[in-house]
């Protein structure tokens, strides 16, 4: 039986990089924290469950110390379509799964429905609040689809966009949920419970 492989995509938590906008309407020490927080919340749920295996894709490529709970690999370089396509495209053979590491609300039982899905359709998509998605994955057999070609990225498009590049394709939606960008999104996890759990480092 071949593999399932989870992939957390994410930035190493530092002062002033990542989460613009939640930085410029919270303040930059909520959002390191948010960033912290939301990936130590992620691994300590989903990276010790033995139905996949359970890579960090990071960036900046050459950034550390991480976790040592599942396997790193860089990002690279390019847009966001180029690097998430580069993922699907060099991981060992088996379904893939990538989630947003600033989705507070991922469990394993999402991901393992994803995975359920993945096992008749050729493609899976989580959609997010703000018409982006907190996950993809992609069956990859007989061949990998190439859906994120030409997304409007950080736009209402993105989820559309990426489904137009599916037609033809099998597609399974997972339920939606908060992809945490800015303060009304944050908003949105109720009593910041976000916020007060173990922090990653």
């Amino acid at each position: 039986m071949q593999r399932q492989h989870l992939v957390i995509f994410t930035r190493l938590p530092r002062m002033g990089t990542g989460k613009r906008r939640l930085a410029a309407e919270m303040g930059a020490v909520d959002a390191l924290r948010f960033q912290r927080v939301s990936l130590a919340n992620m691994l300590h749920r989903l990276a010790r469950d033995k139905r996949w295996i359970t890579w960090l894709a990071v960036t900046p490529d050459r950034s550390g110390p991480w976790p040592l709970a599942c396997r790193i690999i860089p990002q690279g370089h390019g847009n966001l379509g180029e690097r998430l396509a580069r993922l699907m495209d060099h991981l060992p053979v088996g379904p893939v799964l990538i989630v947003g590491s600033d989705a507070p609300h991922v469990t394993r039982d999402l991901v393992g429905r994803a995975f359920q899905r993945l096992q008749g359709h050729d493609a899976v998509i989580g959609p997010a609040m703000d018409g982006g998605y907190w996950a993809v994955g992609l069956r990859r057999r007989p061949r990998t689809p190439r859906p994120f070609h030409s997304v409007r990225w950080s736009t209402p498009h993105a989820l559309q966009d990426t489904v137009g590049n599916l037609e033809g394709l099998t597609l399974a939606l997972l339920p939606g949920l908060i992809d945490v960008d800015d303060a009304a999104s944050m908003a949105q996890c109720p009593h910041w419970s976000v916020l007060h759990g173990p922090h990653f480092r």
